[in-house]
């Protein structure tokens, strides 16, 4: 692990500035500018740097680090990284600082001369002079007072306190915390609430005992449900915002091997961590020059957020934090396990949803999160109704067409001018035994309730839709990658496709099979497209098997069934659903399971 840190750090030597306290590694922007990306490229390194000299390596490198850090806190240097005057980015890039005061202090605070010891005290006092975003930013802060705690500066405990109270406040039950006061459920639970938690846990075990257990006892239970959200090969899934921080996703497993929780199997975290970082070095994600590109598995600023700076994806580097392990710690010796027997079909309570397994395949069901924080593309990234680690999920690259709206896992309306909306926020979601619903508008006087049911190894939707305007609708399945061997197919080459009589569309390429199925048998089949760039997994333009309808608004409301498959072989039976009356269907698979739909607008919806 040392070794890769060093290979991703060596590729930024050249972009450091003349005092060493900014890197400029590009010319794309975030909403807070280049000045404070610089700063924030400079403070995401720590998080790998600052573990490595911890564990006794890179003090090398660590020299130039401080140089930087005596320069970025010094208001007369022309470097200075400046004050803040409210709700910052550089609040959130403080909390490096409050990791490497913790862990050490020998290395950052000791050497530090009166006037520098009183700078970096100042500059980063700054986070409990003002209000923090009510989400995981409250934990920057107690960070940061974590550290002055170390070495034995003063602690703004009213602050600290009225953090400690808003985490509180979030939690969810199950090990689940949410990301502030909104329905938001993704890896800010694992790489941040729990991840800073741990850190907690374990820098503060003596001096505040009782919360570092509590912290500890949630993230053990949340790695039961967590666990899930991986692939025996390695991959994670793809969900939510934030996924260019790539394998940011492992590094609450660190951070639960450095706590030392004893509920976790070390040889299990470490099978995780190491098939995770293998599985990203296969990625394209680096640019010619080695540094980490926005994107996913490739370079991609369609699916970037506006705080995506260039320096940003260096939020990866908190998975090295098992770099502080010393070289005796049973981490470095236990052979790495594979994943433990985990059930095909399990639901996650508090995120709302559902996750299947199918062999390396790992794919979820999801009613609908919504965060009012309304980044790029919230509804591609929480509101689809399934992610997958083997075909991943489309952004869409604009709002016109089916190949720009890339419409994988969605439900898809437009008033016959090519214009879409899919769901976006839903009005309700619960559970109806072991059913994901909501309720969502995409219209005013739209109304669609859509039922979600993990019928193994098939997903099915249900939808009921009252509109009281004509609509086109479109409902497509899993994409699959067109490109082979650099190439695209030309037009008329088409992938295998089988379309039996039975209102199923089967599509068949290198990557994988992908089937719809019209389960009415009232809607039309088509292979649709998708723009390049569009999906997380692949740059290359993919087919997705679709069905498409027109709903009038004088025919009331109207049901459609989906079944939707995507992995390495056909399934030999395909779900049914039944009418049982105006109101109700039940889904029939496996022969013999039924379960029954019901809806809850009846003929009256709001």
């Amino acid at each position: 692990m040392a070794l890769l840190l060093e290979d991703l750090l060596q590729p930024l030597e050249s972009y450091y500035s003349e005092g060493r306290a900014r890197l400029n590694l590009g010319q794309t922007s975030a909403h807070f500018g280049s000045g404070i990306a610089e700063m924030e490229a400079f403070s995401r390194v720590l998080w790998g740097i600052v573990p490595a000299v911890a564990g006794g390596e890179f003090t090398g490198r660590w020299e130039h680090h401080l140089e930087g850090i005596k320069n970025g806190t010094n208001p007369d240097h022309p470097e200075f990284w400046g004050w803040i005057h409210g709700i910052d980015q550089r609040m959130v890039e403080m909390a490096a600082f409050g990791l490497a005061l913790a862990l050490i202090p020998d290395k950052i605070w000791q050497p530090l001369n009166e006037t520098e010891q009183h700078n970096l005290y100042q500059w980063l006092d700054q986070i409990n002079q003002y209000d923090v975003v009510e989400n995981n930013w409250q934990f920057f802060r107690i960070l940061v007072n974590t550290g002055f705690d170390t070495v034995d500066l003063p602690v703004n405990e009213e602050k600290q306190q009225e953090s400690f109270e808003l985490i509180e406040s979030y939690y969810q039950g199950d090990g689940w915390y949410a990301d502030g006061p909104v329905e938001q459920w993704d890896y800010y639970i694992s790489f941040g609430f729990h991840f800073y938690g741990l850190l907690y846990a374990a820098c503060q075990k003596d001096k505040d005992p009782e919360r570092a257990e509590l912290y500890k006892q949630r993230a053990s239970r949340f790695a039961e449900d967590f666990i899930y959200w991986f692939s025996d090969d390695g991959s994670a899934l793809p969900f939510g915002r934030s996924l260019t921080y790539r394998f940011a996703q492992v590094s609450f497993w660190s951070a639960c091997v450095f706590a030392e929780l004893p509920e976790i199997d070390t040889g299990v975290a470490k099978g995780l961590i190491m098939r995770h970082m293998r599985w990203w070095m296969k990625q394209p994600i680096f640019s010619g020059d080695g540094l980490l590109t926005v994107g996913y598995t490739y370079p991609n600023l369609i699916m970037a957020e506006n705080y995506n700076s260039p320096g940003s994806p260096y939020w990866a580097l908190k998975t090295f934090l098992i770099l502080a392990l010393p070289e005796e710690h049973e981490f470095w010796q236990a052979p790495e396990k594979p994943m433990p027997s985990l059930d095909r079909v399990k639901k996650l309570t508090v995120p709302r949803m559902t996750i299947m397994r199918e062999g390396n395949h790992v794919s979820s069901l999801v009613s609908g999160q919504y965060s009012t924080t309304e980044h790029a593309h919230n509804d591609s990234k929480y509101a689809k109704f399934a992610y997958s680690t083997s075909y991943g999920f489309h952004v869409a690259k604009g709002v016109f067409g089916p190949e720009q709206g890339a419409f994988d896992s969605m439900l898809a309306f437009s008033e016959e001018d090519g214009y879409y909306r899919g769901r976006r926020r839903s009005l309700l979601t619960e559970w109806q035994d072991g059913v994901l619903y909501s309720h969502w508008k995409p219209w005013r006087d739209v109304d669609v309730e859509t039922w979600l049911l993990p019928a193994w190894p098939w997903q099915v939707r249900i939808h009921r839709v009252h509109s009281r305007r004509t609509l086109d609708a479109r409902e497509g399945g899993f994409s699959l990658p067109l490109e082979q061997d650099g190439l695209i197919p030309l037009p008329d080459i088409q992938p295998n496709i089988e379309t039996p009589a039975d209102h199923v569309l089967s599509t068949e390429l290198p990557a994988g099979i992908s089937i719809i199925a019209d389960l009415g048998g009232t809607r039309r089949l088509e292979l649709g497209k998708t723009d390049p760039n569009t999906n997380l997994l692949f740059a290359s333009p993919a087919v997705l098997p679709t069905v498409t309808s027109r709903i009038t608004a004088e025919e009331g409301p109207v049901w459609y069934g989906t079944a939707v498959y995507a992995g390495s072989q056909t399934p030999s039976t395909i779900p049914k659903m039944i009418r049982t009356s105006d109101e109700s269907y039940d889904v029939v698979y496996s022969g013999q399971t039924t379960v029954r739909v019901e809806s809850i607008l009846g003929s009256n919806p709001s």
